[in-house]
């Protein structure tokens, strides 16, 4: 009885430090007249789900953690099973891809662009008015990008300013052919967009291949390690009398050791599968700043 009541009082003391702890960093609500929007802002929207759903697995974990606990006397579960079971879904999951959504991007920007360009616009003009159906990951970039156009900034300055920003070296491509484009006065801006298109596409299909094969050891992975936790788990819930030896010092500390090199190991698996950086194209080029915008130094006074 008194070894429920004590694990009782452990799980509602890690609840509510967990809860405390959220209530902290949940994301603040969108000011707004209704209910309706409070409720989208912090349930239906995607990054209030994430951050809901991270604190709530945390909070799972810690009760398990306390009650795996109590149960075996290992103060060492207490910790290693909130980390573990918090830390794993991070680990095992997929990395983002930002080159992929970035390609995929750029790729309906660049069919917008061909679109606009037999009407008679000019590369410039195409770019004002295919702001308004720019993709939304690069659509604060290419508002900025019209923004220096209309600042006075040349095509090519507003395009290098651009590459700087999206640092992508497929962005680099992308934005070179129209930097050269315009140069030409539009000559030919169709075609160089039309197979630049091509270009993207057949970008796009290699990383998506290269993507489903990086996919294949993680899915694998996945799996041996729910079932090795599950395996473990219900060893420890029924024959607590093998992992004896782990109850002691010694064992707590070679406990502690099988597990971080476990979750090394998956560390550097997922370091293995993230794609490499790309070697740009195009080297960063100072921000060029207006005469009449410049501040006058000062005088020197003798």
């Amino acid at each position: 009885m008194a070894t429920l009541l004590a694990s009782l009082c452990g799980v509602l003391l890690a609840g509510g430090l967990v809860l405390v702890v959220a209530g902290f960093h949940t994301p603040p609500a969108a000011s707004g007249p209704s209910s309706t929007g409070l409720w989208t802002s912090l349930v239906d929207s995607r990054p209030g789900r994430a951050v809901r759903r991270r604190w709530w697995q945390l909070l799972l974990a810690v009760v398990v953690g306390v009650v795996a606990a109590s149960m075996t006397g290992w103060a060492l579960l207490a910790i290693l099973v909130p980390v573990v079971g918090y830390g794993l879904p991070l680990v095992l999951s997929a990395p983002p891809h930002r080159d992929l959504a970035l390609l995929e991007a750029l790729d309906r920007w660049v069919r917008t662009l061909a679109s606009l360009l037999p009407t008679g616009r000019s590369i410039s003009d195409a770019v004002r008015v295919g702001v308004r159906q720019a993709p939304a990951l690069i659509a604060p970039d290419l508002r900025l990008l019209v923004a220096r156009l209309d600042d006075r900034w040349t095509i090519e300055q507003a395009l290098f300013a651009l590459a700087d920003e999206l640092d992508s070296a497929d962005a680099d491509a992308v934005l070179a052919a129209l930097a050269l484009a315009a140069q030409r006065g539009g000559t030919g801006a169709s075609t160089t967009l039309a197979a630049l298109a091509d270009n993207i596409q057949d970008r796009l299909r290699a990383l998506r291949e290269i993507e489903t094969e990086r996919a294949k050891p993680r899915f694998v992975v996945r799996q041996v390690t729910v079932i090795t936790a599950v395996v473990l788990a219900l060893a420890l819930a029924f024959g607590g009398s093998f992992f004896a030896p782990y109850g002691t010092d010694l064992g707590q500390v070679l406990l502690l050791t099988l597990v971080t090199a476990y979750l090394g190991s998956l560390l550097l698996l997922r370091r293995m599968t993230l794609p490499r950086p790309r070697q740009r194209i195009l080297a960063r080029r100072p921000v060029p700043v207006p005469a009449e915008a410049s501040p006058p130094g000062p005088r020197r006074t003798r």
